[in-house]
């Protein structure tokens, strides 16, 4: 499922067994599924659909063969629904080439047809502990589009040559037809890269990632980089929360993404057409206002130091860090979409990444990376915008605004519901703490290890950062709800 960033601590891993409920806790989430009405199954005429495009994709004669280059995947272990393969390798005379294959949902997605109102509707794919709730038909988005290994498969294929500082200098855009070379996850590749034998195909990954890591800090990027909570299946009936700390290439991976986001975004902005995501600048009392609460916590952030390179510098571990970066929260408010096709928007910044950034890599699992896509290759070809896009452009805002609050909810949904399955039966024990919100000296928030919970708490005379001693004085898992005391 998709995992809640928290802070945290790897005793949480591994105390996993005592977080886990025996059967009679709940088996599955069914009842969020009920409670928020997610879709079951695909209409008829949805799924005739797709078996017909499955047979017959649209392959026009302007795809280019890249069956040659060795692209490879790398997602979670147990993926199916492959939206990216990547290829980094060093350009003659400098610098690096990076090629990144997105799967063409396009050449199966009929514009107007059952499929394309049935996706509308979902605007994306949600994730449960259980089962997901996909956004196109798993004959599709875990087959026919996806980019499984040794498969040729219809593409939109980004070639991005970066200088020697990891600075974009070139874009190339096309429809192509690629073969993966293999499927890698992640665990596996930062045991290769750790050991210094990574697959050939993405042995420069590390050193682009790094390259674009320093200069997210130079844009001003404001990234949190906390580890996340998530609920697994403890292999009996029954789930369990742990805690998994971001791999470090999960972070050079998710880089390449954002590169091309960030590529999108430009050639949408220098068109005049298109649909960015976008979060505000924080306002400048809300940036003081963290800074006042780092200094109250002890952190030392100098005065004329960026929020993004002052929260770089921490470690999330400790507890007056891990504080602020979860008070961090709050200089990205304000998420969204802007769609526009008459000259660039006037806010067209995303703070969290410190640059103009589209969605455009996940087309299986996000509905806007369809439309996104078609934009620019209409840009990169120098020809209109195909009608069915303009036709649908102004409504993606309301469209994925709408799907991304139900998956927040649905998030927010599971996590509260294991974090109450694991502590039932617990009621009056101890636990050590760390105070991550604090209301005026009188309540608050608190983040407990083993299981990795956080839930709000009463009490008076702690304040952020501080470790204390809680009790557990509330785990209902029919309403969802655990809360503690401090003792």
């Amino acid at each position: 499922m998709a995992a809640a960033q928290v802070p945290g601590d790897e005793a949480g891993v591994a105390a996993a067994d005592r977080s886990s409920r025996p059967r009679e806790f709940g088996s599955d989430f069914a009842a969020i599924r009920a409670e928020l009405g997610l879709p079951v199954d695909f209409p008829t005429a949805a799924l005739s659909e797709v078996e017909r495009s499955v047979a017959q994709p649209v392959l026009d004669g302007e795809r280019v063969d890249a069956t040659d280059l060795p692209l490879v995947t790398v997602d979670p272990a147990g993926a199916k629904d492959l939206d990216q393969a990547v290829l980094v390798c060093a350009r003659p005379g400098g610098g690096y080439r990076v090629h990144y294959a997105i799967a063409d949902v396009a050449a199966f997605v009929v514009p107007g047809g059952a499929l394309d109102a049935e996706v509308r509707r979902r605007g994306q794919t949600l994730y449960l502990p259980d089962g997901n709730v996909p956004l196109h038909p798993t004959l599709l988005s875990e087959g026919a589009a996806s980019l499984l290994p040794d498969q040729v498969r219809p593409a939109v294929l980004w070639t991005i040559d970066l200088d020697s500082d990891g600075v974009p200098v070139g874009v190339d855009l096309r429809r192509a037809l690629v073969r993966s070379v293999a499927q890698l996850d992640y665990d596996g590749v930062q045991r290769t890269i750790d050991l210094g034998v990574a697959h050939p195909s993405i042995e420069l990954l590390p050193q682009v990632g790094r390259l674009r890591r320093e200069q997210a800090v130079l844009r001003g990027a404001i990234e949190l980089g906390l580890p996340e909570q998530q609920v697994e299946s403890d292999g009996n009936g029954g789930w369990r929360l742990v805690l998994r700390p971001r791999l470090v290439v999960e972070e050079w991976n998710a880089e390449i993404s954002l590169l091309t986001g960030m590529c999108a975004a430009e050639m949408m902005i220098s068109a005049g057409i298109g649909v960015l995501r976008t979060v505000p600048d924080p306002e400048p009392e809300t940036v003081a206002g963290l800074r006042r609460s780092a200094a109250r916590l002890g952190v030392d952030w100098p005065e004329e130091q960026h929020p993004a390179a002052a929260l770089a510098g921490l470690d999330p571990v400790r507890p007056e860090a891990l504080a602020v970066h979860v008070q961090a929260t709050r200089l990205l408010r304000g998420a969204g979409y802007t769609a526009f096709g008459d000259g660039a928007p006037a806010k067209a910044g995303h703070a969290g990444i410190g640059a103009s950034y589209a969605h455009v890599t996940a087309p299986l699992r996000r509905l806007v990376d369809r439309y996104s896509a078609e934009v620019c290759l209409a840009v990169a070809s120098d020809r209109p915008v195909p009608g069915w896009v303009l036709e649908a452009l102004g409504n993606l805002p309301s469209v994925m605004g709408g799907s991304d609050r139900v998956a927040g909810q649905v998030e927010r949904a599971c996590i509260a519901q294991a974090q109450a399955w694991a502590l039932a039966g617990r009621v009056g024990e101890e636990f050590p703490a760390t105070v991550l919100r604090a209301a005026n000296g009188v309540g608050g928030e608190v983040f407990v290890a083993a299981p990795p919970v956080i839930a709000r708490c009463v009490g008076d005379g702690f304040g952020e950062g501080q470790q204390v001693r809680v009790r557990l004085a509330q785990a209902d898992p029919v309403r969802r709800d655990v809360a503690f005391e401090v003792i």
